[in-house]
């Protein structure tokens, strides 16, 4: 089963790829990116609910 964090690796991975292969500026760089900012705006939601506890 995939932590967040791997799941945030993998994601930047595929961006990077993506970027290498495209260039920063194609639509499919573009939606990882919006997908990798999900990933870790849920990250930052987690650790601040953890900062609370």
């Amino acid at each position: 089963m995939y932590t967040l964090q791997q799941l945030i690796e993998e994601k930047r991975r595929e961006m990077n790829g993506l970027a290498n292969e495209y260039g920063l500026l194609d639509d499919r760089v573009l939606t990882k990116s919006r997908e990798l900012d999900c990933l870790l705006n849920e990250y930052q939601r987690l650790v601040v609910q953890m900062e609370g506890l």
